[in-house]
């Protein structure tokens, strides 16, 4: 029997591994997400006894100590507090903390007040407040980073943006010429801003394991520039917050594990710098009408490939870009630092396209591999899908 499974065991832990793990890590979570509501909902109804017990209308014997009218109002309005943040939570509205932690103070004050009865509750309590307090931060990174966002997409706004003509990209190289007509980029309304919705799986080291992604990303091709919004599934209950962002030639990166704790914090260092246009550079597939920008130029290599060299206030990035013989972008390579320490060195990023999609008229490679070449091997850290993407809206997405 041994013999007959061992032959097809790598293609059982791969199937385990793309299929039942990221499966069984969204059903942890989403469990977990429903035993929450139904703590909540217990513990609203626990309070509900109290005002059950002030106006006798039902026998409580759990509840030895006598509670007045006005105590029991209050147990009623921390019942009714507990539940609507049950509701909020369970509908994914960003409030939901804010009457949960209330909901905690109260129900604490009340369970002091009859300690004999009630002194379990302090558990409930102390895993909402929990919950709470990582949501509340997780509420106020968003609006930090969707702050820098409206305000790199206000300084695209254009209203009337001019259309790109055969005239703009004459001087091009031919396969860049190639490229710009079969993404249908030729004939549309230059892009000033871009909004686009990703998701995908990344892992931080070889041997590490998949933890997907879901993410925002805000671009302004004027002055280059954008900002990457993302929360990572590290495990079930265990997420980190993320911010990539590019402004006026520097970059900065930040990393919080449950929003509150910071595990990267690097930026305005030319290796974080130079990595944040580089990745601008290769994104660029995206919004193929910045390859008419001021701040790109070109040099053809091959037939089928070019170099774009990027310079933002005096400083320069350059990759290259390789297309198909129909105009499809293939890949793009560069010399990139592998992290943002003294000790990163320059290796060779590699980003290849895996699969197009056509969003408002202009195709592009909507799934993307992403790979470190590294001297002990490669190293694929990020596979992407963009799932939304738009032109020239200056308004952030909304759920």
């Amino acid at each position: 029997m041994t013999k007959v499974i061992w032959p097809h065991m790598d293609m059982i832990l791969v199937i385990f591994s793309k299929i039942v793990a990221p499966y069984f890590c969204v059903s942890i979570i989403a469990t977990m997400r429903i035993v929450f509501i139904i703590l909540l909902l217990l513990h609203a109804f626990i309070h509900l006894m109290g005002f059950f017990k002030a106006f006798e209308l039902l026998k409580i014997e759990q509840l030895s100590q006598s509670i007045s009218r006005p105590i029991g109002l209050l147990w009623l309005f921390t019942a009714i507090l507990f539940i609507c943040s049950a509701l909020a939570y369970l509908l994914k509205k960003d409030i939901w903390f804010l009457m949960a932690i209330t909901a905690v103070v109260l129900s604490q004050i009340l369970i002091v007040l009859f300690w004999k009865d009630a002194k379990f509750g302090t558990l409930a309590n102390l895993i909402i407040l929990l919950v709470g307090i990582t949501a509340y931060g997780h509420f106020k990174f968003k609006n930090k980073v969707k702050t820098e966002a409206s305000e790199l997409l206000e300084s695209a706004l254009l209203e009337n943006p001019s259309f790109i003509t055969k005239k703009d990209i004459e001087h091009l190289p031919r396969i860049v010429q190639k490229w710009m007509e079969h993404s249908r980029a030729l004939g549309k309304p230059r892009t000033t801003s871009v909004r686009l919705r990703q998701k995908g799986e990344m892992k931080t080291k070889p041997d590490g394991n998949w933890m997907p992604f879901s993410a925002e990303q805000y671009f302004n091709t004027r002055n280059p520039s954008f900002v990457w919004i993302t929360k990572v599934d590290a495990m079930p209950l265990i997420y980190m917050d993320g911010r990539d962002k590019l402004k006026k030639g520097q970059g900065e990166m930040l990393i919080k594990l449950l929003s509150w704790f910071p595990v990267v914090d690097e930026g305005k260092n030319e290796k974080i710098n130079s990595g944040s246009m580089q990745r601008y550079l290769a994104e660029m597939c995206w919004f193929p009408s910045a390859a008419t920008e001021n701040y790109v130029s070109w040099e053809t290599i091959g037939k089928h490939s070019a170099k774009a060299i990027m310079t933002i206030d005096g400083k320069q990035v350059s990759g290259i870009f390789t297309f198909s013989e129909e105009g499809d972008f293939v890949s793009f390579e560069t010399q990139r630092y592998f992290g943002g320490g003294e000790a990163a060195k320059l290796e060779i990023w590699f980003i290849e396209a895996k699969d197009y999609k056509v969003f408002n008229g202009i195709k592009i490679p909507h799934k993307c591999k992403v790979t470190w070449k590294l001297k002990e091997g490669d190293f694929n850290w990020l596979n992407l899908e963009i799932t939304d993407l738009e032109y020239n809206h200056t308004e952030l997405w909304q759920k």
